[in-house]
């Protein structure tokens, strides 16, 4: 009768803790009125220019005091690309690029979390652009958790920076002149 106790009491302890630790994670829509991700690349060392992705959507399970234990899966429309000129918008959606009525969109699933000082972490995951999967780091900081003054709902933001070498995605296009090196730029909100 004791075994069968303690062995009930413990499934029941182990029951209770999975829900506690599981109410801990919160799930947050990631908003893309507030969200983008700026590109950077160099232009035959001439110029830096940027442009933007602003169509995103996805996800992040949020363990705001255990951070090592959340995940995000974010969605990149790549039709939403925006360098504010509409003949450059029209190159980078083609072929060329990101073939966009091919590869509709990229995605970033995360694999690990690493915290590496107060609001600060490194994001490991695998990034997926024109059907090829790389895992990239993303080096973020944790802006913020509180109510929206504007929207009443609970919100987190963020902002992350990572490198990337568009060649190792298949696109090559005018390499080595313009880079293959990419600095991605991303700052993020998401409401629960």
């Amino acid at each position: 009768m004791k075994k069968t106790q303690i062995l009930l009491m413990t499934i029941i302890s182990y029951f209770l803790f999975s829900q506690i630790s599981f109410a801990e994670t919160q799930k947050y829509m990631i908003e893309p009125t507030h969200t983008s991700i700026t590109w950077v690349f160099d232009h035959f060392g001439f110029s830096r220019p940027s442009g933007k992705f602003n169509n995103i959507s996805g996800f992040i399970l949020f363990d705001e005091t255990n951070p090592q234990n959340s995940s995000t899966e974010i969605i990149i429309n790549t039709k939403g690309i925006s360098t504010g000129v509409e003949k450059f918008d029209d190159h980078l959606k083609s072929k060329d690029f990101f073939d966009i009525k091919n590869f509709p969109i990229a995605k970033f699933v995360s694999k690990k979390i690493t915290v590496t000082a107060k609001n600060k972490a490194k994001i490991i995951g695998d990034l997926t652009i024109l059907s090829t999967t790389k895992t990239i780091t993303l080096d973020t900081i944790f802006n913020k958790s509180a109510i929206n003054s504007i929207n009443q709902k609970s919100t987190i933001g963020f902002s992350a920076k990572t490198s990337i070498n568009r060649a190792d995605f298949g696109i090559n296009y005018a390499l080595p002149n313009i880079s293959d090196k990419i600095d991605l730029i991303i700052e993020l909100e998401a409401n629960k």
